[in-house]
């Protein structure tokens, strides 16, 4: 049995309006053939390595855009245009590129040709190209160009402690993201090739691959997993045995790793360094603790030293129907979600709940729609759809003391939204992009993706763009261009100096 959890009381609204989210989202850019553009990361977008809102992810041809942490949803979602905007328009003034509107990526080269993210000659720039170098060699590029948005969220007044509550109850309930958000059931064939796999040929040109009732293939076992990173035992249970564990994972050599070494023969670098994992962000997880970090901080130490400031939800997909890959309404669902996570009573994770949990996750990735399937809990066995409904139904408080403090029923109408897909799995993404893939594209996800990139590329086109605003991002891209180039003349020594006291253990904290 699973008595309803017990809440604690709703913070006061001046709390709940000192909620803060920011958006990270990735998408590749590709060509109007549907192919991955190899070109250079955009001049006019300025550098990769210093700018505040445009970046790359893994590869040179991953964009990575980043709003603020801001109060307000709708604030946040149009920063989020904004900066859409200025890219497509970039783009456009030199070619036809766009940015592929799918998790799962587009059509791809063969894996040593998928461009690495370049970041300049300085010392950290070559950091970050190496690193990726190294998840490459780790796991091999075509995973590293599956695309999602982050969701950063904090509430004033939270302490680590609480933090790492609210993630333990997240974790146990992230198969409802998963149901309701998830948008990749589907990919293209290339991104598997070499690869074992249980995927289902999706109509007769055997360019697609599918599961019927999956939600999220980029959270199941073809997307961020690997048999190393699968001995690595994280428990959440507070900040210090967090910390331990992920030291360890840091610090502890892996033997496929120190026999390929951290330079090759003829003096390149292959990766970082040699233990299980390069650097803390190489640890995947559906979420992570996160604290800013101040200039080459490494991001465990800044946790150790400052705690937790807030949470990065790391497990959505993008949703292809929309043009900016995430809505009001999600976002809202979103706010939801980890204000009940947050406030419902959080008992301290095992090591055996830990393999449950991602028992579930890829069982609610795989097969989240598929009727009456049962997920874990404990001794028992419950069905996700009921198990989801209890959990949604538990947010009603939450989303109602939201819309209270904003002066809204958008909050329950989110709410709403999202009780009604886990009653109609036809309504939820993952069953609307595989609808739309028979109806319209012939069961071709390539076709699919390609039509909403085209489509969401025009919108953003269309909208309004004064000159303010491209002199404001214009400036953005000047200036990173100018703090690149300070951060390059003022490196000191030799870059595998610099490696080596940045790898040391010591500088973990």
């Amino acid at each position: 049995m699973n008595p309803t959890p017990k809440s604690l009381p709703l913070p006061a609204a001046e709390r709940l309006a000192g909620i803060r989210r920011g958006i990270e989202k990735e998408g590749l850019r590709v060509l109007p053939s549907g192919h991955l553009a190899l070109t250079p990361h955009p001049a006019a977008l300025g550098s990769a390595l210093t700018h505040p809102h445009i970046t790359t992810d893994y590869s040179e041809s991953q964009l990575e855009l980043i709003t603020g942490a801001r109060l307000g949803v709708d604030e946040c979602l149009q920063e989020l245009q904004h900066i859409h905007q200025y890219t497509l328009r970039s783009m456009a003034a030199v070619g036809e590129e766009m940015i592929w509107a799918s998790s799962m990526p587009c059509h791809l080269p063969t894996d040593e040709t998928i461009p690495l993210g370049r970041y300049g000659s300085s010392h950290s720039g070559r950091s970050k190209s190496v690193y990726r170098m190294g998840l490459g060699h780790r796991y091999g590029r075509r995973m590293q160009t599956i695309s999602g948005i982050h969701y950063n969220w904090s509430l004033p007044g939270v302490s680590s402690e609480e933090y790492f509550a609210l993630i333990r109850n997240f974790r146990r309930h992230a198969f409802v993201l998963l149901y309701l958000f998830g948008a990749s059931p589907a990919l293209s064939t290339c991104f598997v090739e070499g690869r074992e796999h249980r995927l289902e040929p999706l109509g007769d040109s055997g360019r697609t691959l599918y599961l019927p009732h999956a939600t999220s293939l980029r959270m199941g076992r073809l997307g961020y997993q690997s048999d190393a990173q699968a001995s690595i035992n994280v428990s959440y249970n507070g900040l210090e045995g967090y910390a331990n564990s992920l030291h360890q994972a840091l610090t502890q050599p892996y033997p496929a790793y120190e026999q390929l070494g951290i330079r090759n023969p003829g003096g390149d670098y292959n990766q970082l360094g040699t233990s299980l994992l390069q650097i803390e962000n190489e640890f995947y997880g559906t979420i992570r603790p996160k604290r800013t970090t101040r200039t080459c901080e490494r991001p465990l130490h800044a946790l150790r030293e400052r705690g937790v400031e807030y949470v990065e939800v790391r497990l959505m997909d993008l949703d292809p129907f929309e043009p900016l890959g995430i809505n009001s309404t999600t976002m809202r669902m979103l706010d939801v979600f980890l204000l009940h996570c947050l406030l419902t009573d959080s008992p301290p994770d095992s090591p055996e709940e830990i393999v449950q949990l991602k028992h579930n996750q890829h069982l609610a990735a795989e097969r989240g729609r598929e009727p009456g399937l049962q997920l874990l809990r404990g001794q028992d066995r419950v069905a996700l759809v009921d198990w989801a409904a209890q959990v949604l139904q538990e947010c009603a408080p939450m989303a109602a003391a939201l819309d209270a403090t904003h002066a809204t029923t958008a909050y329950s109408d989110a709410l709403a939204q999202a009780r009604q897909r886990v009653a109609q799995p036809q309504t939820t993404p993952s069953a609307r992009v595989l609808d739309d893939m028979r109806r319209l594209h012939g069961n071709s996800f390539e076709q699919f993706g390609l039509t909403q990139s085209l489509w969401a590329r025009e919108h953003l086109l269309g909208l309004p763009w004064s000159e303010a605003q491209q002199a404001q991002f214009v400036q953005f891209a000047q200036t990173s261009v100018q703090a690149q180039q300070a951060i390059e003349a003022a490196d000191i020594g030799t870059f595998e100096e610099w490696r080596q006291r940045y790898m040391d253990p010591a500088a973990l904290g």
